[in-house]
C-alpha cells in the first residue's frame, strides 16, 4: 500500500510496484535494492547537468544556513535572487530583458498568460484575449497550460474550457496562422509555442517555421510567447531554442534545466515592451507566488549555471546532437519504429501508427521492457506513440551506445513477443 498519489499515473496499478530511486550520478540513478539504471530522460527532461552534483548540493546547504528564503513582494529580495535575475537577463536572447521568477515550468506559463492579459488591458487593448497555440503542444498542468496544451487526453474530463479564448492551430502549417490573423488580429493577444515540441511527440519545427511565426506576429501586433521549459538551458545546443531556431519572442517561459531540478524553479523573461506600463507606474501586476525567488533555489540555479558554463555544455550538446541522432536512427530498421527524430539532446523513437491501433499496449510494454534492462525512457502520446530520449548532457558516445542498445533490445523483444515483423 502507498499513501503518495503520483502524477499522471493510473494508480490502480502503482501500489507494490513503485519503482524507488534514492541515488543518482551523472546519467546513472539506483534504486533501492541497488540496481543501476541509465536515465535517458534526465527525470523530467531537466537534469541537464546530471546527477549527484556535490557544489549544487553545497550552494542550497550554504544559503539555507545563511537564510533558506524569504518573501520577494512588495520590496524585499535576497542577494541570490537579484544575481540570478541579472544573469539570466544577460543570456537572453531578449534585449534588456527582466525576470519574474516562479515555481516551476506550469506557474510560468501561467504567469506568461495572465501577463500578456494584463498587459493589454494596460495599455487600453482589452478586446485582445485570445492565446494562439499548437496543437500536440504541453505548456503545463495548470489551468491556463491544461487549455493551451494541444494534447486533448490533458484536457478531457473536466467538465469544458478551465480558460476561455484559447484557440488551437496545426502544429507546422503557418498558413493557417496568417488567415487566423488577418481575420482576428484585433482579438489576439499572443501566440505560444515550444521551440521544440516535447511531450507531445519530441518535434522539431519544419525550416523557417519560426522565423515566419515571428514576421506574423510583429505585422499584427501580436506578442510572441517561447515556451523554452524544456528547450533552455542548452537541451537543443544553444542556451535558448530561441537562439538555435532564428527569433525573438516578447515572453520566454523556463523551468527545468536552470537548476537541472536540484530545487524547484521557473520563470519569465520579459521584454522592455511589455515591462513599460507596469515599470512606469501606469499598472500594476498583482500577481506572485509564495516561493518566486526563494533563495535557495536560486543558489542550485546560480551553481548549476556555473557548471554549464565551467563544463562547456551546452557546446558539449551540440557536438552530441549527430552522435545521437545517428545512433537513434538506427532504431527506424526495427518492425514497429516508422521514425526517429533528434534536436539537440532531445530525440525521438516514433513506434507505428498501424501497430499501436492493432495493439494500445504496445508502447507501454516497450517502455517496461525498456526499465528492465535498465535503460529509464518515457512513453510519449500526442499524435503517434514515442519514446522519449533526452539525456543529461554528461552523457558519453558510449554511453549514448548503451542507452540506444537497450531500447533497440525492448523494442525487438516486445515485437516479437507481440507478433510484429
Amino acid at each position: 500500500m502507498t499513501r503518495f498519489w503520483h502524477g499522471y499515473a493510473d494508480m490502480s496499478l502503482v501500489p507494490g510496484n513503485e519503482i524507488v530511486v534514492n541515488r543518482g550520478e551523472g546519467v546513472w540513478i539506483y534504486d533501492t535494492t541497488g540496481r543501476r539504471y541509465l536515465d535517458a530522460t534526465a527525470a523530467l527532461w531537466y537534469c541537464n547537468v546530471g546527477h549527484g552534483r556535490a557544489e549544487i548540493a553545497a550552494a542550497v546547504a550554504g544559503q539555507m544556513a545563511d537564510l533558506a528564503a524569504y518573501s520577494t513582494f512588495g520590496f524585499t529580495a535576497t542577494p541570490p535572487t537579484l544575481e540570478l535575475a541579472e544573469r539570466l537577463a544577460e543570456m537572453s536572447p531578449i534585449e534588456d530583458a527582466v525576470v519574474f521568477l516562479t515555481t516551476g515550468g506550469s506557474d510560468a506559463i501561467e504567469t506568461a498568460a495572465k501577463l500578456i492579459r494584463r498587459y493589454w488591458n494596460a495599455v487600453d487593448r482589452p478586446e485582445k484575449r485570445i492565446i494562439v497555440t499548437r496543437e500536440l503542444s504541453y505548456h503545463g498542468m495548470n489551468a491556463w497550460g491544461t487549455e493551451l496544451g494541444g494534447l486533448a487526453s490533458n484536457s478531457e474530463g473536466y467538465g469544458g474550457p478551465l480558460v476561455p479564448h484559447v484557440v488551437h492551430v496545426p502544429t507546422h502549417d503557418t498558413g493557417a496562422v496568417a488567415d487566423l490573423f488577418e481575420r482576428e488580429a484585433s482579438h489576439i493577444a499572443a501566440f505560444v509555442g515550444e521551440p521544440v515540441i516535447g511531450s507531445g511527440g519530441v518535434v522539431p519545427p519544419v525550416e523557417g517555421y519560426w522565423p515566419e511565426i515571428e514576421r506574423l506576429c510583429r505585422a499584427h501586433d501580436v506578442l510572441l510567447v517561447a515556451d523554452e521549459v524544456i528547450t533552455g538551458f542548452g537541451r537543443t545546443g544553444r542556451d535558448f531554442g530561441a537562439q538555435r531556431y532564428g527569433f525573438t519572442p516578447d515572453l520566454i517561459a523556463f523551468a527545468k534545466g536552470v537548476t537541472s531540478g536540484y530545487a524547484p524553479l521557473g520563470g519569465v523573461l520579459i521584454a522592455p515592451r511589455i515591462r513599460e506600463p507596469f515599470w512606469a507606474g501606469k499598472a500594476m501586476f498583482r500577481h506572485g507566488y509564495t516561493y518566486s525567488g526563494h533563495a535557495a533555489s536560486c543558489a542550485a540555479a546560480l551553481a548549476n549555471l556555473d557548471i554549464l558554463e565551467r563544463e562547456g555544455l551546452t557546446a558539449r550538446a551540440a557536438e552530441l546532437e549527430p552522435i545521437l541522432a545517428a545512433v537513434v536512427a538506427g532504431l527506424a530498421n526495427l518492425p514497429v519504429v516508422d521514425a526517429t527524430r533528434a534536436a539537440g539532446l532531445l530525440a525521438a523513437a516514433v513506434l507505428s501508427e498501424e501497430a499501436l491501433q492493432e495493439d494500445p499496449g504496445l508502447l507501454d510494454a516497450v517502455v517496461r521492457s525498456a526499465w528492465d534492462k535498465g535503460i529509464i525512457t518515457i512513453g510519449l502520446r500526442g499524435a503517434y506513440g514515442v519514446l522519449q530520449i533526452s539525456p543529461p548532457f554528461v552523457i558519453t558516445p558510449s554511453e549514448i551506445d548503451h542507452m540506444v542498445d537497450g531500447l533497440a533490445e525492448a523494442v525487438a523483444e516486445v515485437s516479437a513477443e507481440r507478433g510484429f515483423g
